[in-house]
């Protein structure tokens, strides 16, 4: 465990700054606040006083975490928090210094990311589900996903009061507690209203509540979502990697080979910048090849150019 005098003097305060000032949500919250409590157990053994830790220590730290065999990714997403941290002991002026200044993250593979194919998300069908009010909420969890492109948290947090049938739309809190507005599809309406009328018939018109419940009335959780869709998609892909996050890599994907601009996904997605949703065109690139080798009469002639 961190030190009292660490937990009390520098890291309650990084928390609310976060909570409250960056407005994270609480599990990203958790997660820096958690890297950094490792780290500083590791430097208070070498000192407590937190302006004579250097980037010394974050070296010394980045070695151990590899010794333990930790990956260059996880490294430099714990890094991360890290900077995060000295950066607002530096603009609070807490320290002297900023230890990271010089830092430069590890060499990483990049994994492209590989979404479902329009196939693959046809065979989503409401008979794989139990023949109950649970299963035909796994049912429209899934739909939403890939119909709205929204994050795992964005789902779990979603209430009664942020979908309007009639206008054909949800309200989504995106990070940093960032409102925006998802058109619902005219397919999705149906379903939809179905499941809100037995959600009242199940739990009662609170408008409240979450509008995705655990069987013990309580909203769902990380690890429900992430086994919902890996344990479904075992029986509908081949992929290896079956996440909500592939669910909304799929989304972007599928837009974007249908001819939806670039700024469209953004603003659906709920993207800061342009650059964030750029990395769904290098999937898309591989739909333009296959579209091209189809269309074009000399694609495979073997012919020069002329």
């Amino acid at each position: 465990m961190v030190s009292d005098f660490f937990m009390e003097k520098f890291l309650q305060s990084y928390y609310d700054y976060l909570l409250k000032e960056k407005h994270f949500s609480l599990h990203t919250v958790n997660a820096y606040v958690k890297d950094v409590e490792a780290f500083l157990n590791f430097a208070e053994k070498d000192t407590t006083d937190i302006d004579k830790i250097t980037y010394q220590h974050v070296r010394n730290w980045m070695v151990d975490l590899s010794s333990k065999k930790m990956s260059n990714n996880s490294i430099n997403r714990k890094i991360a928090s890290l900077k995060s941290y000295f950066k607002f002991l530096y603009i609070t002026k807490t320290i002297t210094s900023y230890p990271l200044q010089a830092h430069k993250a590890l060499r990483t593979k990049k994994v492209l990311q590989v979404p479902f194919s329009e196939d693959e998300m046809k065979k989503i069908d409401r008979s794989d589900f139990e023949d109950d009010y649970f299963g035909f909420q796994n049912y429209v969890i899934i739909l939403l996903f890939y119909t709205l492109g929204i994050r795992k948290s964005e789902l779990i947090n979603l209430k009664r009061t942020d979908i309007d049938l009639y206008k054909q739309e949800i309200k989504v809190l995106g990070k940093r507690s960032k409102e925006r507005i998802v058109p619902i599809m005219s397919s999705m309406l149906p379903v939809l209203k179905e499941f809100l009328e037995n959600r009242k018939n199940q739990f009662g018109e609170d408008y409240n509540k979450n509008i995705f419940l655990l069987k013990n009335s309580k909203k769902l959780n990380q690890t429900f979502v992430y086994r919902l869709i890996n344990n479904y998609f075992r029986g509908v892909t081949s992929k290896g990697k079956k996440s909500p996050h592939v669910l909304r890599h799929t989304f972007a994907t599928h837009m974007l080979n249908a001819g939806a601009n670039l700024n469209t996904i953004k603003e659906l997605l709920g993207h800061a910048s342009l650059s964030s949703t750029q990395i769904y065109t290098h999937t898309s690139l591989a739909e333009l090849k296959k579209t091209y080798g189809k269309a074009h009469p000399r694609f495979n002639t073997g012919e020069e150019d002329l």
